[in-house]
């Protein structure tokens, strides 16, 4: 029952969202501005989304090597692209984060996988408010007050939040008072989540931010290229500047992210002078590329079904031989 009242939230989220953009625009007119983009330009998003997985597969790998695990980097990846997959399937944007963690957990805990993917989406969302700071100096076009505030919020947020995650000592005491599943203290769910990022330590941390900065600059790409393919040459720096904004809808429970983004995107784009029809038609076009990327993960995900197949059953050929 909890998980059809889950999707049913997630659904009016999304509708409600949908209904808030949609009543300020024109639908033929942003079906025309879609069919208007230049292909050339959305595949050159696509490849850059692609490019981004690896990344942060590279990311998620430093993470778990801080814990001296060591698992191959190309499963990594292949698990980001599945993961990816599941993003698309399911309705949640977080669906490919559990399914990453059940596959890696049959190599390490599952607190040590859940850990290390919490730690994961966390250093990539930090650095996006750290990037989006040091490209403000930079910026020609008058930012409102509340886009301003927002990002500073989520910059001070963001940095004091790792500091207390990778410290522990201000959470465990003030989360002393809870039940033992909820307890830091304890060796509960809880106490064993932060156990598992904390030991990642903080040189793997730190790399893993590093790594961050280069997600950040191709996810800035492939809305760079979404904007060139409705020929709007939208200064890339603004693009730096706004990614956070544009990464935190999709944290909303929602279905894949579809509507709360939409909602806001268009917004920050007519800062530079965008218009809202085609603002939207980006966003359109952007949660276009990351779906059809979700179709990557599909035949690898058959190949890795295929692949556990395989191994039990020579597993219990194995045992019956031993007999």
């Amino acid at each position: 029952m909890r998980k059809y009242l889950s999707n049913i939230l997630k659904l009016l989220v999304t509708i409600l969202a949908l209904w808030l953009v949609l009543r300020e625009v024109d639908l033929q007119e942003i079906w025309t501005t879609i069919l208007s983009a230049d292909l050339w330009w959305i595949f050159a998003g696509f490849m850059l989304f692609n490019l981004s997985m690896i990344v942060r597969a590279w990311r998620w790998w430093v993470l778990l090597r801080g814990l001296g695990i060591a698992p191959k980097f190309s499963r990594l990846v292949e698990l980001y692209f599945v993961g990816n997959f599941f993003n698309m399937a399911l309705p949640s944007g977080f669906g490919g984060d559990v399914v990453r963690v059940i596959e890696v957990a049959r190599d390490v805990p599952t607190d040590v996988a859940t850990g290390t993917v919490l730690l994961d989406r966390l250093a990539g969302l930090i650095m996006l408010f750290v990037v989006a700071m040091v490209m403000l100096p930079f910026q020609t076009a008058v930012i409102p007050p509340h886009i301003l505030w927002m990002t500073i919020a989520g910059f001070v947020g963001g940095i004091v939040g790792i500091l207390l995650l990778m410290d522990g000592r201000l959470i465990r005491r003030l989360g002393g008072w809870l039940p033992k599943p909820l307890n830091p203290n304890e060796n509960g769910a809880v106490g064993k989540l932060l156990q598992a990022v904390q030991g990642c330590g903080w040189k793997s941390v730190l790399q893993a931010m590093a790594i961050s900065i280069i997600f950040h600059f191709i996810l800035a790409g492939w809305w760079f290229t979404s904007g060139l393919a409705f020929e709007q040459s939208i200064s890339y720096s603004y693009h730096l500047f706004i990614m956070p904004l544009v990464a935190v809808p999709l944290l909303i429970p929602s279905f894949a992210g579809f509507g709360p983004r939409e909602l806001i995107v268009p917004t920050l784009y007519t800062v530079v002078g965008v218009p809202q029809e085609i603002g939207l038609g980006m966003s359109v076009i952007v949660f276009v590329i990351t779906r059809l990327s979700g179709l990557v993960g599909l035949p690898l995900y058959l190949l890795s079904l295929l692949r556990s197949t395989i191994e039990k059953r020579n597993e219990e050929e194995s045992a019956e031989s031993a007999l």
